[in-house]
């Protein structure tokens, strides 16, 4: 079975995540009354990314460069939060994390699923 086929459902199940973190961010809580902390869903996305990417050839420099911007925004939150705990700017580095790891596993379904 060929790579596009088996990771399809994996691209939808990504772009759900986004969605209901964005519309969960907007509210500011899970369905459940829990506080919205993409500080835990942004990172399992970035690792799955990662290990999908390298077994299948895909980590090119552009994956590359995508993920250390992304893991400059989880410092950046991280030393907003350590510090002043702004609330509009920790969301803001994290909007700016959640943006990169969405272009990231936008270019990497597209190159998954066209062959690229």
């Amino acid at each position: 079975m060929s790579a596009q086929i088996v990771l399809l459902p994996v691209f939808v199940l990504v772009g759900l995540t986004f969605a209901f973190l964005l519309v969960g961010a907007r509210r500011g809580v899970l369905a459940g009354g829990e506080t919205l902390t993409p500080q835990s869903e942004l990172p399992l996305l970035f690792y799955t990314l990662v290990a999908l990417a390298l077994p299948l050839r895909h980590a090119d420099l552009v994956i590359v460069l995508l993920s250390w911007v992304f893991v400059v925004t989880c410092f950046a939150q991280a030393g907003i939060f350590a510090t002043s705990n702004d609330a509009r700017r920790r969301s803001m580095a994290s909007l700016a994390g959640a943006m990169v790891l969405f272009a990231m596993w936008i270019y990497f379904a597209l190159r998954i699923l066209l062959l690229i």
